[in-house]
């Protein structure tokens, strides 16, 4: 039986790049780094955004963009400010999908390494009630 999430695991070129994103952006708590050590593929680094674990690993980049992505949940009232550290790194936010009202807000970023994420204001359970309105 599945528990929940265990980790989300990115490749990334620049491990102290993606750190400083990670914290500046989510607030990141670093809590492991391999330093010169391999203990799996490649160098790494582990974080706590909000008691989600993520990996990052030292390795070449996704060759293109996409949609594929992954959400991280956010309250509506931190939207602006979430938006403004984001500019504040230079990186490239997409347009977003369009939205029916009452369905949450959404940014969607890239990465340094073309990872696409999203910051999302609503919840799976607004999402339905708005659909089947």
């Amino acid at each position: 039986m599945i528990e929940g999430l265990s980790h989300i695991t990115f490749i990334v070129k620049d491990l102290d790049r993606m750190e400083n994103m990670l914290t500046k952006v989510f607030g990141a708590k670093k809590i492991y780094d391999s330093g010169a050590g391999t203990f799996s593929i490649s160098r790494e680094r582990f974080f706590d955004i909000g008691g989600l674990w993520i990996a990052t690993m030292e390795g070449e980049p996704l060759p293109e963009q996409t949609y594929n992505h992954v959400a991280f949940k956010i309250s509506d009232a931190e939207y602006d400010d979430y938006l403004d550290r984001i500019n504040a790194l230079g990186l490239k936010v997409r347009t977003g999908r369009s939205r029916v009202e009452g369905e949450g807000r959404s940014i969607y970023f890239y990465d340094y390494d073309n990872h696409l994420l999203e910051l999302h204001s609503g919840t799976l359970e607004e999402r339905l009630a708005r659909y089947a309105k």
